[in-house]
């Protein structure tokens, strides 16, 4: 079954990680050592697991708080080290690895083509496809600027980050909107740039609410009912998306989906796809339908295989889901729904545009 995964940071892997995402995992992993977290991503495992598309992000905050790789002490800073990212993906589909999709007709193609392959695999797959979404909107000046970025191709948008950012508080924070956000909430929405409220605040959430009139989505996020942490959303958020028609990825942080995984003494053991799948099922459970689920897993997003469900090897393992959901009583079409027609509905619908 094809997917569509709704967060990879892969040009921060790539550019600011200096991983060749070309080459396998497993030629990472013996290039790289015990030096840095294990990889799960990389093109290569991506096409075996039929991602055929994923929201691609460009992330540089400038928070006041430099940190290497991460937090740039200049929105300039950060802006030209998101164009690069940027210029990576374009670099990527010049030379056939992916397609960027900008346009609803080029998705209905894209999807298309997966599936027409899915049914033969007689071939390579069809190159992956990328949505290109920004994590923290910190690189983007000021409203005005969002046109020149969605011009380039950016079709969503998440407002923070960790920290108190340029527009908003973030994940461990209790900061709300700051005064660059509303001018830009409001471009937003008429530009349907898609906003993605993952690592926002629980005042900005709902301050952003009343100045975004579009649809919203939680890109990787999970269910503070089951993980209490502000970094998961509370029900009333969750229904609050479903209101917007909106979609939340389950996220495959280990700490993310069970509060009793210690980051101090990590022991993922516990942590398997069926703790993934009680996220999706009380999304789902929580909605009394399937609408509004979806995978957002957040692999190699600053943490490796260690941290990650402990049967999965790599993002090729994603189809393992599957099997995983149908024990849980859901129906083929159910299923579809929340490995990639929710994504696929929300997207085709309202932010790429023809």
């Amino acid at each position: 079954m094809i997917i569509i995964d709704g967060h990879l940071d892969l040009s921060w892997n790539a550019l600011q990680g200096n991983r060749n995402l070309l080459q396998s995992v497993q030629e990472t992993r013996k290039a790289e050592g015990a030096d840095q977290p294990t990889t799960t991503v990389a093109l290569p495992e991506m096409r075996r697991g039929k991602i055929a598309v994923s929201f691609a992000t460009l992330f540089a905050r400038s928070t006041g708080n430099p940190s290497p790789d991460v937090d740039y002490g200049s929105v300039a800073q950060a802006s030209g080290v998101a164009e690069g990212q940027l210029a990576y993906y374009r670099a990527l589909e010049r030379e056939g690895h992916v397609t960027i999709i900008e346009t609803a007709k080029t998705l209905q193609a894209h999807v298309q083509s997966w599936q027409e392959w899915e049914a033969n695999e007689t071939e390579s797959s069809p190159p992956l496809g990328l949505v290109i979404s920004m994590e923290g909107a910190d690189p983007i000046l000021d409203a005005d600027q969002l046109e020149d970025w969605v011009d380039k191709g950016l079709r969503l948008l998440g407002l923070s980050h960790y920290g108190v950012g340029r527009y908003c508080g973030g994940t461990s924070t209790e900061e709300g909107l700051s005064d660059l956000a509303p001018p830009l909430l409001r471009t937003m929405s008429q530009l349907k740039v898609i906003l993605d409220l993952t690592h926002t605040s629980d005042p900005a959430f709902w301050q952003a609410l009343d100045y975004y009139d579009g649809p919203v989505i939680a890109s990787h996020n999970n269910c503070r009912s089951l993980v209490p942490h502000q970094r998961q959303f509370d029900d009333a958020q969750l229904k609050a998306v479903f209101d917007r028609d909106g979609v939340i990825g389950a996220a495959f942080d280990a700490w993310m989906l069970d509060p009793n995984w210690d980051r101090q003494n990590p022991n993922n053991s516990a942590v398997t796809l069926n703790t993934v799948v009680d996220h999706i099922d009380h999304v789902c459970q929580l909605a009394g339908n399937c609408r509004h689920a979806a995978i957002g897993t957040d692999l190699d997003g600053g943490f490796g295989l260690e941290q990650s469900p402990s049967d999965i090897d790599s993002i090729a393992d994603l189809q393992n889901l599957v099997p995983l959901l149908e024990q849980r009583g859901y129906s083929r079409s159910n299923i579809e729904s929340i490995m990639y027609g929710n994504w696929h509905r929300l997207i085709s619908s309202i932010s790429v545009n023809d």
